[in-house]
Protein backbone atom coordinates (compact mmCIF):
# COMPACT_ATOMS: atom_id res chain seq x y z
CA UNK A 1 0.00 0.00 0.00
CA UNK A 2 1.19 3.50 -0.81
CA UNK A 3 0.48 6.37 1.55
CA UNK A 4 -0.15 9.83 0.14
CA UNK A 5 2.33 12.70 0.30
CA UNK A 6 2.58 16.07 -1.43
CA UNK A 7 5.77 16.23 -3.48
CA UNK A 8 6.50 18.49 -6.44
CA UNK A 9 9.14 20.74 -7.87
CA UNK A 10 10.62 22.57 -10.83
CA UNK A 11 13.90 23.09 -12.63
CA UNK A 12 15.82 26.29 -11.93
CA UNK A 13 19.06 27.69 -13.34
CA UNK A 14 21.69 24.96 -12.89
CA UNK A 15 19.52 23.25 -10.30
CA UNK A 16 16.23 21.95 -8.96
CA UNK A 17 13.62 23.12 -6.48
CA UNK A 18 11.68 20.47 -4.53
CA UNK A 19 8.53 21.15 -2.54
CA UNK A 20 7.36 18.82 0.26
CA UNK A 21 4.86 19.17 3.12
CA UNK A 22 5.88 22.18 5.21
CA UNK A 23 8.91 23.26 3.20
CA UNK A 24 10.66 23.64 -0.11
CA UNK A 25 14.34 23.64 -0.98
CA UNK A 26 16.48 24.64 -3.93
CA UNK A 27 19.84 23.09 -4.82
CA UNK A 28 22.17 24.39 -7.53
CA UNK A 29 25.52 23.33 -8.95
CA UNK A 30 27.85 26.32 -8.64
CA UNK A 31 30.99 27.16 -10.63
CA UNK A 32 33.44 25.28 -8.39
CA UNK A 33 31.45 22.06 -8.86
CA UNK A 34 29.95 21.93 -5.38
CA UNK A 35 26.22 21.96 -4.58
CA UNK A 36 24.67 24.91 -2.77
CA UNK A 37 21.23 24.36 -1.20
CA UNK A 38 18.69 26.48 0.62
CA UNK A 39 15.60 25.22 2.50
CA UNK A 40 12.64 27.38 3.51
CA UNK A 41 9.73 26.41 5.75
CA UNK A 42 6.43 26.97 3.96
CA UNK A 43 2.79 26.34 4.82
CA UNK A 44 0.28 26.57 2.00
CA UNK A 45 -2.76 28.81 2.30
CA UNK A 46 -4.87 25.68 1.75
CA UNK A 47 -3.50 24.32 5.03
CA UNK A 48 -4.36 27.51 6.90
CA UNK A 49 -7.94 27.91 5.70
CA UNK A 50 -10.43 25.14 4.85
CA UNK A 51 -12.02 27.40 2.24
CA UNK A 52 -8.84 27.23 0.18
CA UNK A 53 -9.04 23.42 0.11
CA UNK A 54 -12.27 23.44 -1.88
CA UNK A 55 -12.10 22.19 -5.49
CA UNK A 56 -11.35 24.88 -8.09
CA UNK A 57 -10.24 27.32 -5.37
CA UNK A 58 -7.34 25.06 -4.40
CA UNK A 59 -6.17 25.01 -8.00
CA UNK A 60 -6.04 28.80 -8.22
CA UNK A 61 -4.22 28.93 -4.87
CA UNK A 62 -1.76 26.27 -6.01
CA UNK A 63 -1.01 28.21 -9.19
CA UNK A 64 -0.42 31.46 -7.27
CA UNK A 65 1.88 29.77 -4.75
CA UNK A 66 3.76 27.86 -7.45
CA UNK A 67 4.41 31.08 -9.35
CA UNK A 68 5.53 32.90 -6.20
CA UNK A 69 7.88 30.10 -5.11
CA UNK A 70 9.08 29.55 -8.66
CA UNK A 71 10.04 33.19 -9.11
CA UNK A 72 11.91 33.40 -5.81
CA UNK A 73 13.84 30.17 -6.41
CA UNK A 74 14.72 31.15 -9.98
CA UNK A 75 16.01 34.49 -8.72
CA UNK A 76 18.10 32.76 -6.04
CA UNK A 77 19.58 30.26 -8.51
CA UNK A 78 20.35 33.05 -10.99
CA UNK A 79 22.37 34.89 -8.34
CA UNK A 80 25.11 32.25 -8.67
CA UNK A 81 25.57 32.97 -12.38
CA UNK A 82 25.93 36.74 -12.09
CA UNK A 83 29.35 38.05 -13.02
CA UNK A 84 31.39 39.27 -10.05
CA UNK A 85 28.34 38.64 -7.83
CA UNK A 86 26.95 42.07 -8.70
CA UNK A 87 23.40 42.65 -7.54
CA UNK A 88 20.99 43.54 -10.35
CA UNK A 89 19.59 47.06 -10.49
CA UNK A 90 16.28 47.03 -8.63
CA UNK A 91 14.43 49.30 -11.06
CA UNK A 92 15.78 47.53 -14.15
CA UNK A 93 14.66 44.21 -12.66
CA UNK A 94 11.13 45.57 -12.11
CA UNK A 95 10.96 46.91 -15.67
CA UNK A 96 12.18 43.58 -17.09
CA UNK A 97 9.59 41.67 -15.04
CA UNK A 98 6.80 43.96 -16.28
CA UNK A 99 7.97 43.56 -19.87
CA UNK A 100 8.05 39.77 -19.44
CA UNK A 101 4.45 39.75 -18.18
CA UNK A 102 3.29 42.02 -21.00
CA UNK A 103 5.10 39.80 -23.54
CA UNK A 104 3.44 36.65 -22.16
CA UNK A 105 -0.02 38.25 -22.18
CA UNK A 106 0.51 39.55 -25.70
CA UNK A 107 1.83 36.25 -27.07
CA UNK A 108 -0.54 33.77 -25.42
CA UNK A 109 -3.71 35.85 -24.92
CA UNK A 110 -3.87 38.91 -27.18
CA UNK A 111 -2.35 37.31 -30.32
CA UNK A 112 -4.72 34.28 -30.44
CA UNK A 113 -7.76 36.53 -29.87
CA UNK A 114 -6.51 39.02 -32.47
CA UNK A 115 -6.01 36.30 -35.10
CA UNK A 116 -9.35 34.65 -34.33
CA UNK A 117 -11.13 38.02 -34.66
CA UNK A 118 -10.19 38.08 -38.36
CA UNK A 119 -11.37 34.51 -38.90
CA UNK A 120 -14.84 34.45 -37.35
CA UNK A 121 -17.58 36.70 -35.98
CA UNK A 122 -16.61 37.93 -32.50
CA UNK A 123 -20.03 36.91 -31.15
CA UNK A 124 -19.79 33.30 -32.34
CA UNK A 125 -18.27 32.35 -28.98
CA UNK A 126 -17.77 28.60 -29.44
CA UNK A 127 -16.08 28.67 -32.86
CA UNK A 128 -14.17 31.83 -31.89
CA UNK A 129 -12.65 30.17 -28.81
CA UNK A 130 -11.86 26.97 -30.71
CA UNK A 131 -9.88 29.01 -33.24
CA UNK A 132 -8.15 31.21 -30.64
CA UNK A 133 -7.42 28.14 -28.48
CA UNK A 134 -5.90 26.32 -31.46
CA UNK A 135 -3.73 29.35 -32.24
CA UNK A 136 -2.64 29.54 -28.59
CA UNK A 137 -1.60 25.87 -28.53
CA UNK A 138 0.26 26.26 -31.85
CA UNK A 139 2.11 29.35 -30.61
CA UNK A 140 2.96 27.54 -27.37
CA UNK A 141 4.39 24.53 -29.24
CA UNK A 142 6.53 26.68 -31.53
CA UNK A 143 7.69 28.74 -28.53
CA UNK A 144 8.83 25.60 -26.68
CA UNK A 145 10.54 24.17 -29.76
CA UNK A 146 12.43 27.41 -30.42
CA UNK A 147 13.65 27.96 -26.86
CA UNK A 148 14.62 24.27 -26.57
CA UNK A 149 17.32 24.96 -29.16
CA UNK A 150 19.13 27.30 -26.76
CA UNK A 151 22.05 25.77 -24.88
CA UNK A 152 21.03 27.16 -21.46
CA UNK A 153 17.45 25.97 -21.94
CA UNK A 154 18.65 22.47 -22.86
CA UNK A 155 20.48 22.35 -19.53
CA UNK A 156 17.36 23.64 -17.75
CA UNK A 157 15.32 20.86 -19.37
CA UNK A 158 17.90 18.29 -18.21
CA UNK A 159 17.38 19.45 -14.64
CA UNK A 160 13.64 19.18 -15.31
CA UNK A 161 14.19 15.53 -16.23
CA UNK A 162 16.32 15.06 -13.09
CA UNK A 163 13.49 16.43 -10.97
CA UNK A 164 11.00 13.94 -12.44
CA UNK A 165 13.31 10.93 -12.13
CA UNK A 166 14.06 11.83 -8.51
CA UNK A 167 10.36 12.10 -7.63
CA UNK A 168 9.64 8.76 -9.33
CA UNK A 169 12.48 7.07 -7.40
CA UNK A 170 11.35 8.63 -4.12
CA UNK A 171 7.73 7.57 -4.64
CA UNK A 172 8.90 4.03 -5.39
CA UNK A 173 10.90 3.79 -2.17
CA UNK A 174 14.21 3.57 -4.02
CA UNK A 175 17.56 4.81 -2.78
CA UNK A 176 18.38 8.20 -4.27
CA UNK A 177 21.31 7.15 -6.43
CA UNK A 178 22.15 7.57 -10.09
CA UNK A 179 21.88 3.83 -10.80
CA UNK A 180 18.40 3.64 -9.23
CA UNK A 181 16.96 6.89 -10.57
CA UNK A 182 18.18 6.72 -14.18
CA UNK A 183 15.78 3.85 -15.02
CA UNK A 184 12.68 6.00 -14.47
CA UNK A 185 10.92 8.07 -17.12
CA UNK A 186 11.81 11.72 -17.49
CA UNK A 187 8.13 12.47 -18.23
CA UNK A 188 5.83 12.78 -15.20
CA UNK A 189 1.99 12.78 -15.33
CA UNK A 190 1.73 15.61 -12.79
CA UNK A 191 4.24 17.89 -14.50
CA UNK A 192 3.58 21.60 -14.78
CA UNK A 193 4.02 21.28 -18.56
CA UNK A 194 1.04 18.93 -18.66
CA UNK A 195 -0.81 21.40 -16.45
CA UNK A 196 -0.19 24.25 -18.92
CA UNK A 197 -1.44 22.13 -21.82
CA UNK A 198 -4.57 21.19 -19.87
CA UNK A 199 -5.11 24.88 -19.03
CA UNK A 200 -5.10 25.70 -22.75
CA UNK A 201 -7.56 22.89 -23.52
CA UNK A 202 -9.88 23.72 -20.61
CA UNK A 203 -9.68 27.40 -21.58
CA UNK A 204 -11.43 26.69 -24.88
CA UNK A 205 -14.52 25.39 -23.07
CA UNK A 206 -14.27 27.80 -20.11
CA UNK A 207 -13.85 30.93 -22.22
CA UNK A 208 -16.79 29.87 -24.39
CA UNK A 209 -18.99 29.74 -21.29
CA UNK A 210 -17.55 32.99 -19.92
CA UNK A 211 -18.03 34.79 -23.23
CA UNK A 212 -21.63 33.53 -23.48
CA UNK A 213 -22.41 34.86 -19.99
CA UNK A 214 -20.78 38.20 -20.78
CA UNK A 215 -22.63 38.53 -24.09
CA UNK A 216 -26.08 37.20 -23.23
CA UNK A 217 -26.52 37.97 -19.53
CA UNK A 218 -24.24 40.95 -18.87
CA UNK A 219 -24.65 42.53 -22.31
CA UNK A 220 -20.89 43.15 -22.61
CA UNK A 221 -19.57 43.92 -26.08
CA UNK A 222 -17.01 41.24 -26.95
CA UNK A 223 -14.42 43.46 -28.58
CA UNK A 224 -10.79 42.31 -28.75
CA UNK A 225 -9.72 44.42 -25.76
CA UNK A 226 -12.79 43.49 -23.67
CA UNK A 227 -12.14 39.84 -24.39
CA UNK A 228 -8.47 40.06 -23.39
CA UNK A 229 -9.38 41.78 -20.11
CA UNK A 230 -12.22 39.35 -19.39
CA UNK A 231 -10.12 36.25 -20.13
CA UNK A 232 -7.19 37.58 -18.13
CA UNK A 233 -9.44 38.29 -15.15
CA UNK A 234 -10.93 34.77 -15.32
CA UNK A 235 -7.59 32.91 -15.62
CA UNK A 236 -7.56 31.87 -11.92
CA UNK A 237 -10.94 30.18 -12.48
CA UNK A 238 -9.64 28.38 -15.58
CA UNK A 239 -6.50 27.33 -13.67
CA UNK A 240 -8.69 25.97 -10.88
CA UNK A 241 -10.69 23.79 -13.28
CA UNK A 242 -7.50 22.65 -14.98
CA UNK A 243 -5.93 21.63 -11.66
CA UNK A 244 -8.88 19.34 -10.92
CA UNK A 245 -8.61 17.77 -14.39
CA UNK A 246 -4.89 17.16 -13.91
CA UNK A 247 -5.43 15.52 -10.52
CA UNK A 248 -8.05 13.18 -12.01
CA UNK A 249 -5.79 12.23 -14.92
CA UNK A 250 -2.72 11.72 -12.71
CA UNK A 251 -4.66 9.67 -10.13
CA UNK A 252 -6.18 7.38 -12.76
CA UNK A 253 -3.20 6.96 -15.12
CA UNK A 254 -2.95 3.38 -16.32
CA UNK A 255 -6.45 2.41 -15.13
CA UNK A 256 -8.21 2.76 -18.49
CA UNK A 257 -7.46 3.72 -22.10
CA UNK A 258 -9.58 6.90 -22.04
CA UNK A 259 -7.60 8.42 -19.16
CA UNK A 260 -4.33 7.39 -20.80
CA UNK A 261 -5.40 9.03 -24.07
CA UNK A 262 -6.36 12.28 -22.33
CA UNK A 263 -3.05 12.39 -20.46
CA UNK A 264 -0.94 11.52 -23.50
CA UNK A 265 -0.70 15.04 -25.07
CA UNK A 266 0.83 16.43 -21.88
CA UNK A 267 3.33 13.57 -21.69
CA UNK A 268 4.25 14.03 -25.36
CA UNK A 269 4.79 17.73 -24.73
CA UNK A 270 7.32 16.79 -22.07
CA UNK A 271 9.41 15.18 -24.82
CA UNK A 272 10.35 18.81 -25.51
CA UNK A 273 10.53 20.23 -21.98
CA UNK A 274 12.50 17.38 -20.37
CA UNK A 275 15.88 15.98 -21.36
CA UNK A 276 17.81 13.01 -19.97
CA UNK A 277 19.94 14.25 -17.04
CA UNK A 278 23.50 13.21 -16.28
CA UNK A 279 24.77 11.92 -12.95
CA UNK A 280 25.80 15.36 -11.66
CA UNK A 281 22.38 16.84 -12.41
CA UNK A 282 20.58 13.99 -10.67
CA UNK A 283 22.78 14.53 -7.62
CA UNK A 284 21.55 18.13 -7.44
CA UNK A 285 17.92 16.94 -7.57
CA UNK A 286 18.64 14.40 -4.80
CA UNK A 287 20.12 17.14 -2.63
CA UNK A 288 17.10 19.40 -3.21
CA UNK A 289 14.68 16.69 -2.08
CA UNK A 290 16.76 15.76 0.97
CA UNK A 291 17.19 19.42 1.94
CA UNK A 292 13.44 20.00 1.64
CA UNK A 293 12.65 17.15 4.03
CA UNK A 294 15.58 17.95 6.32
CA UNK A 295 15.82 15.69 9.36
CA UNK A 296 12.53 14.01 8.38
CA UNK A 297 14.10 12.34 5.36
CA UNK A 298 15.78 9.55 7.32
CA UNK A 299 12.37 8.47 8.68
CA UNK A 300 10.55 8.36 5.34
CA UNK A 301 13.20 7.15 2.88
CA UNK A 302 12.59 3.66 1.54
CA UNK A 303 8.81 3.90 1.90
CA UNK A 304 6.45 3.87 -1.07
CA UNK A 305 4.36 6.99 -1.62
CA UNK A 306 1.65 8.24 -3.95
CA UNK A 307 2.39 11.88 -4.70
CA UNK A 308 -0.59 14.15 -5.31
CA UNK A 309 0.96 17.50 -6.19
CA UNK A 310 1.94 18.88 -9.56
CA UNK A 311 5.52 17.83 -10.14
Amino acid sequence: MRSSILVGGQAVINGVMMRVPGAYATAVRIKDGSIQSKAINFTSLSEKNKLFKLPIIRGAINLFEAMKIGYSTLTWSASFTEEDNKKPNFFIEIIMNILSIVFAIGLFLFLPIFIASYSIDLNNVIVFNIISGSVRITVFLFYLILISLLKDVKILFQYHGAEHKTIFAFEDGEELSYEKAKKYNKEHPRCGTSFLFIVMMVAIFSFSVIDSIALLLLNIELSIINRVILHLFCMPLVAGFSYEVLKILAHNMGKNKLINSLAMPGLLLQKITTKTPNKEQLEVAFEALKAAFGDRYKNIKGKKFKAEAIG
